[in-house]
């Protein structure tokens, strides 16, 4: 295999979607055996030490859980849209939202979750971050 420079390995990251990035770092992290947010605990370490507990537990929180709790009166639009956020195929895409309440997208940043409650909720869905 070639080896991309760090220049092409940001152009490849560029053209991806903030759900494919999610999935290629939680993969790279698995992979190597690393955390790519270690930086993110150090800033919120200090954090308590010039605000409150309830602030700092807030801000802390750097990983969502996307939860269908109901597919709405769209299932079909549901379906479609679980499918387009994660990479389950129609079969399982369709049990997931039959089986609601159920996690569909899992340790995710902030943006991505909002991303994805908004598009589950534009279909039809009920949704909650966790």
């Amino acid at each position: 295999m070639a080896k991309l420079s760090t220049d092409e390995l940001l152009d490849a990251f560029k053209e991806m979607t903030l759900i494919e990035l999610s999935e290629f770092v939680k993969q790279f992290e698995d992979t190597f055996n690393v955390t790519a947010a270690a930086p993110v605990a150090v800033a919120g370490a200090a954090a308590p030490a010039a605000g409150g507990g309830d602030a700092a537990e807030a801000a802390e929180q750097d990983e969502f859980d996307v939860v269908l709790e109901a597919a709405g009166d769209k299932k079909i639009a549901v379906i479609k849209e679980v499918r387009a956020l994660t990479s389950l195929g129609l079969k399982e895409a369709k049990d997931l939202v039959d089986g609601a309440p159920k996690a569909v997208l899992e340790k995710v940043d902030k943006a991505a979750a909002d991303k994805a409650k908004e598009q589950l909720e534009g279909a039809g869905a009920t949704v909650t971050l966790k």
